[in-house]
């Protein structure tokens, strides 16, 4: 099972080949905007995993779950 750190790299690739822009090139405000909102939604739902991961005993193989929870969960927090 790969961890999420190499899932979220590789998902992280293929964005930029999808999106066909160089990562260096700077974009406009709106991008930048939404790029630095998703960042942020992304390390909550990373430090919630983590929490989840620690309150379960620091026990490994529940990654997935542990990360998928922590995305409902910090997701239903931002939509209140």
């Amino acid at each position: 099972m790969k961890s999420i750190f190499q899932r979220e790299t590789r998902m992280a690739s293929k964005a930029k080949t999808i999106g066909g822009t160089d990562g260096t090139q700077p974009g406009t405000a709106v991008e930048e905007s939404e790029r630095l909102l998703q960042s942020t939604h992304e390390q909550q739902i990373r430090n919630r995993a983590y929490e989840i991961y620690r309150q379960r005993g620091a026990e490994s193989g529940y990654e997935v779950e542990d990360w998928l929870q922590a995305e409902r969960e910090v997701t239903t927090q931002s939509s209140n």
